[in-house]
C-alpha cells in the first residue's frame, strides 16, 4: 500500500505548487493573457488599463479599470467599446490555454459603437477574412474564411450601458442610453438567453428572448431566435429565424393597448394617433427582412381599435422616405376621425342661428402623409367618413411627398356609383381637392348627411370639380372653390306645395312633385352659386337662382315660375324665396317678384289706356289731328313747326 501513500502524496505536491504558482502570478498578466486572447479571438486590439487585481475565490478572475476594443480600420469614431471597469471569471485551464470559458463577466458604463459604412461594411463583423465589405469572397484565390471565437459565457452583466449606431450611407444616428444587459452563453455552439433594460424615456422597456445556434449566427449563418420588447402601453413579440446581415424571417405578435404610450416609451414621442388608425394595434404578421433592407409582411391581420385591416405588405426601409406597396382589405371602414370633431361638435359657431354652430374648427393632423410613398390598395366593404356614408369601395391610394391621391376605381355611395379621384396635399399646408362623377345617388340621404337638407327627395347625376385648403373642417368648407352639374328624374319637396305657392301664395305645407330638374354651378369662397336651375312640374316650371353658403351653412334661393299654356285656369304666380341657416330656413313668397311678373300684363294695359287719354286731351286742346301712321307727339310738333314758321314770315313782310 506504499505505492498508494507516495502517489497521493504526489498529487498534494502538484497541488500546492499550481496553488502557490497562481498565488505568485501577476495581475496584470493575467490581464495580458486575456486580452491576448481576445485580440486574437476577434482581430480587434483590447487594452485593460487601471489596477489589475486576481481573486481565486469563489472564481478565479481578474478585475480591471478601464476597457478598450479598437474599433474597424475603417472607422473614425473611436474605440467600438469602452468601459470603466471590467470583471472576469475564468475556469483555470484559461491560463494555460485552449478555449476562454468565462463563468462571469461584468461590465460597468460601456459605450458601444456600431456603423456601417457607406459601401455597406458594418464595424461588428470581427475575426472575418478574406469577405468583401459586399459579403461576397474577395478577389483573392483562397476562400472567405471566418475565425472561431474561442469564448463562451455562463454569465454577462452589463449596467449603465450606451448604444450609439450610425449609418453613414444615410447619415441616420440612433442613440440609447441607461441600458442593462443579461446574457447567459454556456456552449458556443449552443442557445444563448437575454435579458436587456433599457430606459429611453425613463421608464424601462424590457428586452427579453434566446438565440439558438450562437457560434454559427456569429460565422454569418441564420439561426433560430425568439424576442419580446415590452414597453408600457403594450408589447410585440417575435419567434423565427435571424442573421447578422441583417436577416430576419418569421411570425410578428404585437399586442399594444395604448400606442401613444408605447411609442412615448420608446423615446419617440407622444403621438396622437386618431380613433381608428391604431390608438391601439393587435395582430400579427409572417414578416422577412433582406439585406437590402426590404420588409415584407404577409398574412398580415391588424385591429387598430376600431378598424380592421387584412393584407400584405413590402416596405422598403433602406431609402431616405420608407416605400410602401400594399394590398388591404378592410370590412366596415371608420375614417371619421379625419374629419376631427363632428361638424356640428363644438367647432366654433357660424353665427347663422337655428342651433347650427358650424363646421368643426379642430386642427386636423395630416403630418403622417411625409411617413411614407408608395402605393395601397384597398378594399372596403363601407366606409364611414363623418357625414358622409360610403358602401363598397376599391380605392388605390398613391402617396408621393406628402401627396395622396385616392382613384375611385368603385365607390358605392347612397345607393349609386361614384368615380374619379380624390386629392389630399399636405406639401405646403393641407388642401383637398378631386374630380368625381356620381350616377343614380339617392339624393335625400345624400343631402342629409352632406349638409343638413331633408326636404328633397329624387335620384340624380352629378359631376363635381372642387378644391378646398385651411387645415379644419370649418377653413376647408369656407375656401371651396369649383363647379359641377346636377340631374335628377322624378323627384319630391317634403313640407311645401311649391305649384300651390308660387299660384296662390298659400304656404300651409304640402308637397311638391316634379318631374324632372337640371341645374348647373360654381363655387368660390365656400360658396355656391347657381343661375340656371330648372324644375318641371306638373302644371308649372321653375327656374332657380341663388347661392348656398357651404362655408355658412346658410341659404339665399329664389325660386321663379314659369306657367304652362293652355291651362283651363290662370291664377297666380308667386316666386318663392329660401333664406337662412340650413337648420332651419325661412321660405316665403317674394311679393315684389310676384307684383313684377303676374301685374305686368295689367300694368302695361293701364299705362296704354293713359297715354290715350292724354293724347285726346292734346288732340282736343290743340286742334291736332293725326294723320295715318302718325303719333300725337308727332302731329303736335309739325303743328308747332308750321306755326313758327308763318311768324318769322311775317317778320319780313
Amino acid at each position: 500500500m506504499r505505492w498508494v501513500f507516495r502517489l497521493i502524496g504526489l498529487l498534494i505536491v502538484i497541488v500546492v505548487v499550481i496553488v502557490g504558482s497562481l498565488f505568485l502570478l501577476p495581475g496584470d498578466r493575467i490581464a495580458r493573457i486575456a486580452a491576448d486572447q481576445i485580440s486574437s479571438a476577434t482581430g480587434r486590439k483590447v487594452t485593460m488599463q487601471g489596477d489589475t487585481k486576481i481573486s481565486f475565490y469563489p472564481v478565479l478572475g481578474v478585475s480591471t479599470g478601464v476597457v478598450e476594443v479598437a474599433n474597424a480600420d475603417w472607422s473614425e469614431a473611436g474605440s467600438m467599446l469602452r468601459a470603466d471597469s471590467l470583471k472576469i471569471g475564468v475556469e483555470p485551464k484559461a491560463l494555460f490555454g485552449g478555449d476562454i470559458r468565462i463563468t462571469g463577466l461584468e461590465m460597468v458604463n460601456p459605450e458601444i459603437r456600431l456603423e456601417r459604412a457607406a459601401d455597406g461594411r458594418v464595424n461588428w463583423e470581427l475575426g472575418v477574412e478574406g469577405v468583401a465589405p459586399s459579403g461576397q469572397s474577395g478577389g483573392g484565390s483562397a476562400p472567405a474564411q471566418s475565425k472561431r471565437l474561442a469564448l463562451t459565457l455562463d454569465r454577462a452583466l452589463i449596467t449603465g450601458a450606451s448604444l450609439v449606431y450610425t449609418d453613414h450611407g444615410t447619415g441616420e444616428v440612433q442613440e440609447f442610453r441607461n441600458m442593462d444587459f443579461e446574457l447567459r452563453w454556456p456552449s458556443y455552439d449552443g442557445t444563448a438567453t437575454f435579458e436587456a433594460s433599457l430606459r429611453p424615456a425613463g421608464e424601462a422597456v424590457r428586452i427579453s428572448g434566446q438565440l439558438e445556434q450562437v457560434g454559427q449566427f456569429i460565422d454569418g449563418a441564420v439561426t433560430g431566435v425568439a424576442a419580446r420588447l415590452s414597453s408600457p402601453g403594450g408589447s410585440l413579440g417575435f419567434a423565427g429565424r435571424a442573421g447578422l446581415q441583417p436577416q430576419l424571417e418569421g411570425r410578428l405578435d404585437i399586442d399594444i393597448a395604448s400606442t401613444p404610450e408605447f411609442m412615448a416609451g420608446l423615446g419617440l414621442g407622444a403621438v396622437d394617433v386618431p380613433k381608428g388608425f391604431g390608438r391601439s394595434i393587435k395582430g400579427n404578421s409572417q414578416i422577412t427582412l433582406t439585406e437590402d433592407m426590404r420588409l415584407s409582411l404577409r398574412e398580415l391581420v391588424l385591429a387598430l381599435g376600431g378598424n380592421q385591416l387584412a393584407g400584405a405588405a413590402d416596405i422598403m426601409l433602406g431609402e431616405k422616405v420608407p416605400r410602401v406597396n400594399a394590398q388591404l382589405n378592410a370590412g366596415a371602414l371608420d375614417l371619421s376621425a379625419l374629419a376631427g370633431a363632428d361638424s356640428n361638435g363644438g367647432g366654433g359657431g357660424s353665427g347663422t342661428g337655428g342651433g347650427d354652430s358650424g363646421w368643426s374648427k379642430a386642427a386636423i393632423d395630416a403630418s403622417a402623409l411625409a411617413l411614407a410613398n408608395g402605393e395601397v390598395a384597398l378594399v372596403a366593404d363601407s366606409v364611414d367618413l363623418g357625414d358622409l356614408k360610403l358602401g363598397k369601395t376599391r380605392t388605390l391610394m398613391t402617396l408621393n411627398n406628402s401627396r395622396a391621391v385616392f382613384g375611385l376605381r368603385e365607390l358605392r355611395a347612397y345607393d349609386g356609383l361614384v368615380t374619379g379621384e380624390f386629392v389630399v396635399n399636405n406639401r405646403s399646408g393641407l388642401s383637398v381637392g378631386g374630380k368625381m362623377n356620381a350616377s343614380g345617388v339617392n339624393l335625400e340621404t345624400f343631402l342629409a348627411d352632406a349638409i343638413d337638407v331633408r326636404r328633397f327627395s329624387a335620384r340624380g347625376d352629378s359631376t363635381l370639380s372642387f378644391l378646398g385648403a385651411g387645415n379644419s373642417v370649418h377653413a376647408i368648407m369656407n375656401s371651396l372653390s369649383g363647379n359641377g352639374t346636377v340631374r335628377t328624374g322624378r323627384g319630391v319637396i317634403s313640407g311645401i306645395d311649391l305649384d300651390r305657392l308660387m299660384r296662390s301664395g298659400d304656404m300651409t305645407g304640402g308637397t311638391t312633385v316634379f318631374d324632372e330638374m337640371s341645374a348647373s354651378f360654381t363655387m368660390d369662397k365656400g360658396n355656391l352659386f347657381n343661375s340656371d336651375l330648372l324644375m318641371n312640374l306638373p302644371l308649372a316650371k321653375a327656374t332657380g337662382k341663388g347661392r348656398i353658403g357651404l362655408g355658412a351653412r346658410d341659404i339665399d334661393y329664389l325660386f321663379t315660375p314659369v306657367l304652362l299654356e293652355g291651362e283651363n285656369s290662370r291664377g297666380l304666380a308667386i316666386p318663392v324665396r329660401i333664406r337662412g341657416p340650413w337648420a332651419n330656413p325661412r321660405i316665403t313668397p317674394d311679393l315684389e317678384k310676384a307684383l313684377d311678373l303676374n301685374l305686368k300684363e295689367e300694368r302695361k294695359k293701364l299705362e296704354s289706356k293713359a297715354k290715350e287719354e292724354i293724347n285726346r286731351a292734346v288732340e282736343k286742346e290743340l286742334g291736332v289731328t293725326p294723320e295715318e301712321g302718325q303719333s300725337v307727339e308727332d302731329a303736335v310738333k309739325d303743328k308747332l313747326e308750321d306755326r313758327a314758321k308763318r311768324e318769322l314770315l311775317k317778320l319780313f313782310k
